[in-house]
């Protein structure tokens, strides 16, 4: 992964000092999100956003993270066998992943899917969650999941999911 000269790598809570106004990641669904709608969210509970900044309050990428459920007979086969009994199951949502133009090729989507994951990993021990899921905006998008070990569910091919059983062995020995 390359890096930005002089950049370290940070994932913070959107706030008001973050410049949304200069992002562009080339789809106008995901930028005018960020700049009309992520702050309203966090401040009502539901969506928190996480921005990767960038200096003077400039924003590289994004991504948001709440709570869902997701249909047990949806899962991929493996993890559905254990959990049958439960019609609805905890889940992460990653409702929104987005970089930059200016910062394509280096890394970032791949390193704020990580952070996401990692975050969402974390947090289980206090809000349980079987696992991530995304709905992928595009084909491009599915492509770069599918290409991250996450599955399509059975009834949505768009949406895909990745267990946390997964992640855990992903994230082992970095709590």
């Amino acid at each position: 992964m390359k890096n930005l000269p002089g950049f370290e790598r940070r994932v913070e809570s959107l706030n008001p000092s973050h410049r949304r106004e200069g992002f562009h990641s080339g789809q106008p669904e995901l930028d005018n999100y960020l700049r009309r709608q992520a702050g309203q969210d966090a401040r009502r509970k539901v969506a928190a956003p996480f921005v990767l900044a960038g200096e003077g309050g400039s924003i590289l990428g994004y991504y948001i993270l709440s709570a869902y459920n997701v249909r047990a007979a949806a899962l991929p086969e493996i993890v559905a066998k254990r959990l049958r009994r439960y019609p609805l199951l905890p889940a992460t949502l990653l409702g929104r992943l987005a970089v930059d133009l200016s910062c394509r090729e280096l890394g970032l989507g791949r390193f704020l899917l990580m952070d996401a994951l990692h975050r969402s990993w974390r947090n289980t021990s206090e809000v349980a969650s079987v696992g991530v899921v995304v709905d992928a905006l595009d084909e491009r998008a599915q492509t770069f999941y599918l290409h991250h070990e996450f599955q399509s569910l059975a009834d949505h091919p768009a949406k895909l999911f990745l267990a946390m059983a997964a992640i855990e062995k992903a994230f082992e020995g970095k709590r």
